[in-house]
Formats: C-alpha cells, structure tokens, sequence
C-alpha cells in the first residue's frame, strides 16, 4: 500500500464504460496473480479485502486525506465492519477493476463506503461491498466526532438514468 496519489483514467478511458453502480467512482487495476490464488485455483477471499483496503485509501490520499494527515488532524478512520458478497469468482491473469465510493457520511462518528469489483474481459461484477467507518482520536482509539476536514468524504452522486 502506498500514500502516493493514484492518477484516475482520464474522460475517453473504457474503464467508464463498464456497468459502474455510481458515476465515476474512484477505480484502481489489479490483475489478479498466482500469489493472489488459493488451494481452489481461485482468487483468496482475503485478498479481495486488502483490495478494498487500497482502493480505499486511494480516494483517501486524492482527497488530500493521507496517514500523515490524519496525524495532523488528531483523527482517522477505522474499520467497524466489512460486508463483502461474492458473485463470481476471478482467476490469475484476470483484469480487475476495483471501486470504491463514499455512501454515507453522518458527519458525526461514522460514514458508509461502498465497493465494486469489475472483471474487465466479460465486464461482470465479481464483488460488492460496502465498509462501516469509525472516526477516532489518533492517540486514544476511541471514537470522535469527526474533524471539519472529514467532509471532504462526501457522498458520491447517484448513477443517472
């Protein structure tokens, strides 16, 4: 995982062809290796999360909104839950688009970031899921109301049409 900004596909990409759920969400590219595979030949469920996590992250940094931020502003992020459904499974040498968009923000103590996963070849989604976000203080762990510069994770707009 890196803090280095991800560079978005520009206008003309065919990434914004596939059957996004939302406009424009913030994407990344993974092909799928044999690392990544299990004892089934098949993409290991874990890897997905980390996916997610990265991608995640991703449109964090883009939002101006890194680790090192976070230290600044006293508050970050953590996990509270994962709901993750598994449509089809994806195999090594596989291209996939990973997705991700914030759903829900209270502006309080949580916020609600949903994810796609696009295999490009048949264009089908492969995974759906969404993250429960906490806002906590970066020294104590516990939860905080979140800081002003949180509302840069506004949620995405709907798909038209």
């Amino acid at each position: 995982m890196t803090d280095a900004p991800i560079r978005q596909p520009d206008d003309a990409h065919p990434v914004w062809a596939l059957p996004w759920d939302v406009q424009r969400p913030f994407v990344q590219q993974v092909t799928v290796g044999a690392e990544h595979l299990d004892r089934f030949g098949h993409t290991n469920n874990v890897m997905y999360l980390r996916w997610l996590e990265a991608v995640a992250w991703g449109q964090s940094v883009d939002l101006g909104l890194d680790f090192e931020a976070y230290g600044r502003i006293g508050a970050g992020c953590v996990a509270r839950r994962h709901e993750l459904d598994y449509l089809a499974a994806t195999h090594q040498g596989d291209r996939l688009w990973v997705a991700t968009w914030v759903h829900e923000n209270d502006q309080r103590l949580t916020m609600l970031r949903r994810y796609q996963i696009i295999r490009e070849a048949d264009q089908r989604t492969v995974l759906r899921g969404q993250t429960q976000w906490v806002c906590v203080d970066m020294k104590s762990g516990k939860p905080r109301r979140m800081p002003p510069e949180f509302a840069a994770y506004r949620p995405w707009p709907k798909k038209e049409g």
